[in-house]
């Protein structure tokens, strides 16, 4: 399905982990629509994973663009803006670097692609042996039947149905960065995501909370855009609580801009 009213970007966080990013590449290039451009959003990967991102640029036929900025601790807001700052597409579908994609997954997107709205998809969990297997074959074939997968409704694909389920459109509560789609124009409206976030958690609350704020809704997506998460270890959580104080501040004083975000990268 080739939609040509706008353009879209499959925009991609990493960190040193190219094992998964080859296997999201692969699974991108299963897609039954191909974006227009990818985004790699890299905060501070070494040698091999720029190696890998030259190597797949040669296999694409679209442009894979790769924004990369020095290892500094985890910096996702920031990395993300500047991925964005090389965006030429209309609408940016967003999933983090441990994600594999269902091979209608952009396709699904597209189809619920509206103007003031953006879209919060649904993940399925993958367990560490699932994991091991996927990254050591490749495999990109997940599905409901798949073995080593968890809650696993949220791996049926059935987008006919997607309609019957619906959530709190002004809430920001469980976003999830890893399976996140909005405009592009809208993003640079409230100047994107707040590069003060350092550290796992709450950027993408604070993030939604903006777009809720200036009326952009959220629409919560499941039976479509199905995706994988594949097992790690767990971030480092010390920054948590100060990155749950500048959310609920967002909430609380109904903020539509940061004022160090997209434009201060």
């Amino acid at each position: 399905m080739k939609n040509s009213n706008f353009t879209v970007g499959i925009l991609v966080s990493t960190y040193n982990w190219p094992q998964a990013l080859e296997v999201i590449f692969r699974s991108i290039m299963l897609q039954t629509r191909q974006p227009d451009e990818i985004l790699v959003a890299d905060d501070g990967s070494g040698a091999e994973t720029a190696a890998l991102i030259e190597r797949y640029r040669s296999i694409f036929n679209i442009p894979l663009k790769h924004a990369w900025q020095e290892d500094a601790g985890f910096r996702k807001s920031a990395i993300l803006n500047k991925a964005i700052k090389l965006a030429e597409a209309d609408y940016i579908i967003e999933i983090d670097g441990d994600i594999v994609l269902h091979p209608s997954f952009i396709e699904d997107h597209i189809r619920h692609a509206r103007r003031g709205i953006f879209v919060q998809g649904a993940r399925t969990m993958v367990s560490e042996g699932k994991t091991r297997e996927i990254l050591a074959t490749g495999q990109t074939d997940i599905s409901f039947f798949t073995g080593g997968i968890s809650n696993r409704f949220n791996s049926l694909h059935l987008p006919s149905l997607s309609f019957l389920i619906r959530a709190n459109s002004r809430s920001s509560e469980n976003i999830k960065g890893c399976n996140l789609a909005f405009w592009k124009d809208d993003f640079i409206a409230i100047n994107g995501y707040n590069n003060l976030f350092h550290g796992w958690g709450s950027e993408d609350y604070e993030f939604a909370a903006r777009l809720i704020n200036t009326g952009v809704l959220k629409r919560r997506l499941k039976l479509a855009a199905v995706c994988y998460h594949l097992h790690h270890a767990c971030n480092s959580r010390e920054q948590e609580h100060m990155n749950q104080r500048r959310y609920s501040e967002t909430v609380v004083k109904r903020l539509t801009f940061c004022t160090n975000g997209y434009a201060e990268v």
